[in-house]
């Protein structure tokens, strides 16, 4: 074999490594994010109180989810072998299947009253804690003896009141001095 054969063999070969190597890192990160992806949602199921029915969609969901990037990684597999056969491949193809299907293994999730109930539990526990937090600082700064929120209000209230009692004297007045002048 000649030299200039041996080069186009080597970079042949040096070209289906660096794409095996891609496809590869590209699958372990796929397996990864499927992983995260596992774990936060049997978190969320697992933590929150929902019907059985509730429960059931859930896992329902995760399923079609699972389908989801099963088939993207048979798509993977078969763009992979058509590289090796010497098809021509775009590596922003392995890509743009790993985005699209987990665009659509979202959807799935996300589209599940599980997925709702998860999160207006999660909603209510930020809120929760937000109060808490609140009543904190409130009483924190009522120690410091600076006017608290509830200070404020109460001082607002009763300019209110105020503001209403002297327009009530001055319709009063107005009335006793028009009395007077006939």
């Amino acid at each position: 074999m000649s030299d200039k054969n041996a080069d186009v063999g080597a970079e042949y070969s040096a070209m289906l490594e660096d794409m095996n190597e891609a496809v590869a890192e590209s699958i372990e990160q796929n397996v990864q994010a499927q992983a995260a992806f596992v774990e936060s949602w049997s978190e969320a199921l697992s933590e929150s109180v929902m019907e059985d029915d509730e429960l059931a969609e859930g896992v329902d969901g995760y399923n079609q989810a699972t389908e989801v990037w099963m088939d993207a990684a048979e798509r993977m597999f078969e763009r992979s072998a058509d590289a090796a056969q010497g098809e021509e491949v775009d590596p922003t193809e392995f890509r743009d299947i790993w985005l699209q299907s987990a665009n659509e293994a979202a959807k799935e999730i996300m589209g599940t009253s599980a997925f709702a109930a998860a999160n207006g539990q999660l909603i209510q526990s930020m809120l929760d804690m937000q109060q808490q937090a609140d009543d904190v600082s409130q009483e924190t700064i009522a120690e410091l003896g600076f006017p608290t929120r509830d200070d404020i209000d109460e001082v607002g209230e009763r300019l209110i009141e105020l503001e209403r009692r002297q327009h009530a004297l001055e319709e009063k007045l107005d009335r006793i001095l028009e009395a007077v002048e006939e």
